[in-house]
């Protein structure tokens, strides 16, 4: 098991250096930057493939819970509550797909999970081009179809947040436009909610496991990269509108895909 309970001069200031850079990129396009911080962990810190999913579900906690605040200035608590029904939708197949996935990725050999971790990774850098940038629009349906597919829509979201260690954000997103007809901004804050009990639900699965021990072992590490994403998730917030999605969107997905190599190789 890797050790870095109190990591030297150089390791934090590359993981604060590192974090901010995600965190910068994920304000910018409306995310907690755990899909960018998975591969780092991995590929750049040398951590092993379930030890760096549970890091980076605990700097994406922290991370989401700062970005609520973030964004209180666009969207009201007011516009939030009165999507509850959205809300308690996702969440009742999130919930349960967290579980899931958080018990899959524990019982999966590391290089089996090197490898659902590379696909789920090029599945969310076509999410990231194909998804975004859509406007509000009419559900796609309603009634009770809605609720089903809500529900299936949330645990498939649950499990791919668990095996990655991530909120979902890029998951969300695009489900909550394209199946709820949600405004692009309202749909940013909500998937936060949906995202917060459903890391949590991951979380508490993740820690029955040995590997959590990574956790308290690193935890100087993961409070240095945490500080990191979230003053670079502010300041990503704040360059909001600066830098087109049409050429963002496009080199993120490619950084993805190349991450997606290097972790199915690693």
């Amino acid at each position: 098991m890797t050790e870095i309970s109190a990591p030297s001069g150089r390791k934090a200031s590359y993981a604060f250096v590192g974090g901010a850079l995600i965190g910068c990129v994920g304000g910018l396009i409306g995310l907690g930057g755990a899909e960018f911080r998975l591969p780092l962990l991995i590929a750049v810190f040398g951590f092993a493939g379930l030890e760096a999913v549970i890091l980076n579900k605990a700097t994406s906690l922290v991370v989401v819970a700062a970005a609520l605040p973030f964004r209180s200035s666009v969207v009201s608590l007011a516009d939030i509550t009165g999507s509850w029904p959205v809300v308690l939708n996702l969440l009742a197949g999130s919930l349960v797909g967290a579980w899931t996935g958080a018990g899959w990725a524990t019982r999966l050999s590391t290089p089996t999970l090197y490898r659902v971790i590379a696909v789920l990774l090029v599945g969310v850098a076509l999410t990231l081009v194909l998804g975004h940038g859509t406007d509000g629009r009419e559900p796609a349906l309603t009634g009770v179809a809605l609720l089903v597919a809500g529900v299936a829509a949330g645990f498939a979201i649950g499990v791919v947040a668990s095996l990655l260690g991530v909120a979902g954000g890029e998951l969300l997103i695009p489900t909550l436009v394209l199946l709820y007809g949600a405004d692009i901004k309202l749909a940013g804050s909500l998937s936060l909610v949906v995202s917060l009990p459903t890391m949590l639900v991951g979380f508490a699965r993740y820690s029955s496991d040995r590997s959590f021990a990574a956790l308290s072992t690193n935890r100087g590490f993961v409070m240095v990269m945490a500080a990191g994403s979230i003053l670079g998730a502010f300041i990503g917030a704040q360059l909001l509108g600066l830098v087109s999605n049409e050429v963002l969107l496009p080199v993120l997905a490619i950084i993805l895909l190349v991450s997606a190599v290097k972790i199915w190789r690693h």
